[in-house]
């Protein structure tokens, strides 16, 4: 598959990209991608959620009213969890949700995430992103040129670039990474795909190694 590059104006370059069709034109694994985001969401639970049980409150084990005649089921102690200010039953407690996937679930996973967005059109390359500074402005405007800016759009750049991320933190719908951060969650969670010359060859490399 072949997309044009694009300058920051979104002017055509006269030059084309080669998408690997072992990575951008692969057949779709929909359950790799469910048990992936899955894997990733839950990794995201801290798990510290916890409630107190009988055993661990303090309070008198003393018995509240007599075994037989009260006209009612037997009385426990003041702790019990059917009471008012008694424990909580089978309350939620501090635990792991992460759990075990396999590496080449994963990349598939990523590698169909990709081919969705490649199938759908959903990819924009620009020849490259630099910022002498940080402007807000001037993300927006490429953005707008790309017309991308109402696509929630994901930039995703080969090496880190503190001044692109500054530029685009305060867009709400623009989200910017490194070739190393992407994953199948922020790839189907963005509407329209932004890639570097530089980080459509980094992500080929790291899938096809």
């Amino acid at each position: 598959m072949e997309l044009k590059v694009v300058n920051i104006k979104g002017e055509d370059t006269g030059r084309v990209v080669s998408l690997s069709d072992a990575v951008f034109g692969i057949e779709p694994n929909d359950h790799a991608i469910y048990l992936d985001v899955k894997q990733y969401l839950a990794n995201q639970r801290q798990g510290t959620h916890s409630s107190k049980g009988r055993s661990q409150l303090s309070g008198s084990t003393r018995k509240l009213g007599r075994q037989k005649g009260g006209g009612g089921a037997r009385p426990g102690d003041i702790k019990s969890g059917v009471r008012v200010g008694g424990g909580r039953m089978f309350g939620p407690t501090p635990r792991d949700y992460n759990f075990k996937l396999n590496k080449k679930v994963k990349q598939l996973a990523r590698k169909s995430a990709l081919s969705y967005k490649a199938a759908n059109n959903l990819i924009t390359v620009v020849e490259n992103l630099q910022f002498d500074s940080p402007k807000t402005k001037e993300m927006l405007t490429i953005a707008n040129n790309l017309h991308v800016a109402d696509k929630k759009p994901l930039i995703v750049l080969a090496t880190a670039n503190k001044n692109v991320y500054l530029s685009a933190r305060n867009l709400t719908r623009v989200n910017v990474i490194t070739v190393s951060e992407l994953n199948t969650y922020v790839v189907l969670n963005a509407q329209s795909l932004v890639l570097t010359e530089e980080s459509v060859s980094a992500i080929e490399q790291i899938f096809n190694a």
